[in-house]
């Protein structure tokens, strides 16, 4: 999904974060607005100084961004549409250097890991930084060639650095699920291919949740993701977040979703949006 309406884009990161690259295809005409944290994302949107938000919420090796499903309830935000990002960590240093030169690699713990392999292999040292395009900038600023950092072509781009390794990532699959995010909800046509998302709490009797999963079962809806985390500090007050395949408007749809309000003491609609190719 291309969010062309966008004039202004926010994310988490340093500019050449992989948020940049997804906000970049997603919004190519938006202005890109960096945020030091996800809720001054969130916030940046809500308060209009951004039309949305590209946000990341789920990477195929290291799981769930667990931040983003405790803004999500929070926000007034709605999703509206969603974009599948093939991360590529790309071993980046100042020009002049060499691989045998390099001795240290500063990235974000998550890229250190999806290429610990890689890095062992070659011999090289991890150090953990606060974010991938922050380890750009700073192995930019030190100008030294024992130093390397782990992090997008864009960020090679954005601080002057140059590829010394493509794609260190020990797995080709690594892929990272981003979401848009916008003031007001945006439905896709009513015949296309689209997800839903929703934000529910069943109530606290015995089978709630099989009960109130069961109409998406008998109206033949797809769930494609199920995810619980505990509210208020309570192992007694569970929330869950799901994914279903269908659009909102229709009327399978509607009867699972009536079912479900039957079973649970919330829900929320989330969003219902275009689903992306995997």
């Amino acid at each position: 999904m291309k969010a062309s309406f966008w004039k202004t884009v926010a994310f988490q990161g340093e500019p050449g974060a992989y948020a940049h690259v997804a906000a970049s295809q997603t919004c190519p005409k938006a202005k890109p607005l960096p945020c030091a944290t996800f809720e001054a994302a969130f916030d940046a949107v809500a308060k209009g100084k951004a039309d949305g938000a590209v946000i990341p919420l789920e990477n195929s090796t290291m799981g769930r961004i667990a931040d983003i499903h405790h803004l999500l309830p929070e926000s007034t935000l709605h999703i509206v549409g969603e974009v599948y990002l093939p991360i590529r960590h790309h071993l980046l240093a100042v020009k002049g250097a060499k691989l045998a030169d390099i001795r240290e690699v500063y990235s974000q713990y998550p890229a250190l890991l999806q290429c610990d392999k890689s890095l062992k292999k070659n011999g090289l040292k991890p150090v953990q930084w606060g974010d991938t395009a922050g380890a750009a900038a700073h192995v930019a600023k030190l100008g030294d060639t024992s130093k390397a950092a782990l992090a997008s072509s864009l960020a090679g781009e954005v601080y002057g650095l140059h590829v010394l390794h493509a794609a260190m990532n020990d797995h080709d699959h690594n892929t990272t699920r981003f979401i848009l995010l916008g003031r007001t909800a945006v439905l896709p046509p009513a015949k296309a291919m689209a997800k839903t998302s929703l934000l529910f709490r069943t109530r606290n009797i015995p089978a709630a949740l099989y009960k109130a999963l069961g109409g998406f079962a008998t109206n033949g809806i797809n769930l494609t993701k199920l995810e619980s985390y505990q509210l208020g500090g309570r192992f007694n007050h569970t929330q869950f977040y799901a994914d279903v395949d269908g659009h909102i408007k229709s009327p399978a749809m509607q009867r699972a979703v009536e079912e479900l309000n039957f079973y649970a003491d919330f829900v929320r609609i989330v969003g219902c949006y275009a689903a992306a190719e995997k």
